[in-house]
């Protein structure tokens, strides 16, 4: 028989990791993207890259090239809107 279980506790969050630096952009990398064919845009394939070499990393590790690439998405955007 299994014990009871005891009281829920949420769990403890582990130390504050600032999020990992926005992709550079390098010509070539930029032409390179996962499927071969770019956005047009060197930084949004700079980004679709970045989150393709992210796949082998740890959870965690993916969460702050998610939030760093979702920063420069933003980012990317606002400078587009704005011309």
């Amino acid at each position: 028989m299994h014990p009871a279980p005891g009281p829920y506790r949420p769990p403890t969050p582990g130390p504050f990791r600032p999020p990992a630096a926005p992709p550079t952009v390098e010509p070539a990398a930029a032409e390179a993207t996962v499927d071969g064919a770019g956005s047009g845009h060197p930084a949004v394939d700079a980004v679709i890259q970045a989150l393709a070499n992210s796949a082998d990393l740890p959870p965690r590790d993916q969460i702050a090239e998610y939030e760093a690439a979702h920063s420069t998405l933003q980012e990317t955007l606002a400078t587009i809107d704005q011309g």
